[in-house]
């Protein structure tokens, strides 16, 4: 979200997707069966419309460097797949929460924890997320199911949430009820672009839902804990943080 670097490409692929290629040209030069790639969501894009989820078989269209590199390692990696034998599975997350979260989802847990009022209240948004239970659960079951060989799977709780709706189930999980002002969406926006935060604006009032039909079809797979449990479980992690 703040890249340093003149040219963030060039920094991303040195990792994302050199690095990712000789680790997986060794892991098939030594004979392992199946490589799990932990992909990004941004190789689908930015944002969806309201009720037009990603899916998994969607054309890649990624807007920035690292979302390009990703979508770079995965080309790579499915080539590699079809030279060398080694089974291949890529899984794209959305947002990934969980006990020891940082970043904006730790912003939003603190300003609730000290009774912030926040002008939330009236965002109409759907957003996916994903628990770190649940993405670790699909990687485990992406190990050895048949199906899973040289795919594509999007990762999500299932289970999509506004902002609004995300603050108070995150304050009830904190056990502090949230302080919402119904600020329309638009004028959030604007005032986000006007003080240089167009991109967190962006992403406190904009959509990106994902579909994650194929992995249930493909996989039986159903994510285990519920939103409630996941923010259970990360709202007791940042409160024993905090002591």
């Amino acid at each position: 979200m703040s890249d340093a670097s003149i040219d963030p490409l060039t920094e991303y692929r040195k990792i994302n997707v050199e690095g990712t290629l000789k680790l997986a040209e060794q892991a098939a030069q030594a004979g392992v069966r199946r490589f799990i790639f932990i992909s990004s969501i941004k190789v689908n894009g930015e944002g969806t419309q309201l009720g037009a989820p990603y899916t998994a078989d969607d054309v890649p269209a990624p807007c920035d460097p690292y979302g390009v590199s990703k979508m770079e390692a995965e080309q790579k990696l499915l080539s590699l797949a079809q030279r060398s034998g080694m089974e291949v599975v890529i899984i794209r997350p959305v947002l990934v929460y969980g006990p020891g979260v940082k970043a904006n989802f730790r912003s939003m847990m603190s300003w609730l924890y000290k009774g912030a009022v926040l002008p939330l209240g009236a965002i109409r948004n759907q957003r996916s997320l994903v628990a770190l239970d649940n993405l670790v659960d699909l990687i485990v079951t992406c190990m050895d199911h048949p199906a899973a060989a040289n795919q594509t799977f999007l990762a999500s709780d299932g289970d999509d949430m506004s902002t609004t709706d995300l603050l108070r189930r995150m304050g009830i999980a904190l056990g502090k009820p949230a302080r919402l002002i119904p600020v329309p969406a638009v004028l959030l926006q604007l005032g986000a672009t006007v003080l240089g935060r167009k991109a967190i604006g962006q992403r406190l009032c904009g959509s990106l839902q994902v579909d994650i039909g194929k992995t249930r079809q493909l996989l039986g797979w159903n994510p285990p804990l519920t939103v409630a449990s996941a923010l259970r479980k990360t709202a007791e992690s940042f409160q024993g943080s905090l002591k």
